[in-house]
């Protein structure tokens, strides 16, 4: 008996939103500074920002959630929570992720390419 033919690829519908992914834009967010006021600490990483239920249990937030935050403030975000670390340094995390999506080129990009469907 023959294998039945071979099935295409196709993406799994696991019943989530697709996350919106753009290497680039999180590129751009790591060229920046520290969002912690007054913070000079480096390397600079990409902090996704989990809350205002954008992700989910165990699903990292599309990546126009992200801001730039240096290893140490990273892992504090991660510790205390995203509520308690905004609090402690008197940031709002959405708005700076907001804008950094609205700066970035690479972010543009990516959304005009989604428009045409590519």
């Amino acid at each position: 008996m023959a294998l039945p033919a071979r099935l295409p690829k196709r993406k799994a519908d696991t019943g989530r939103p697709q996350r919106d992914r753009c290497p680039g834009h999180l590129a751009f967010v790591r060229q920046h500074g520290c969002c912690v006021p007054g913070c000079q600490g480096r390397p600079i990483e990409a902090a996704h920002v989990r809350t205002h239920g954008d992700g989910g249990m165990g699903m990292k937030p599309s990546d126009d959630r992200a801001i730039s935050l240096c290893t140490e403030h990273h892992r504090q975000q991660h510790n205390v929570g995203e509520l308690e670390f905004q609090r402690r340094h008197g940031i709002d995390m959405l708005k700076l992720a907001r804008e950094f999506a609205s700066a970035s080129p690479a972010w543009k990009r990516y959304l005009a390419k989604k428009a045409q469907g590519l």
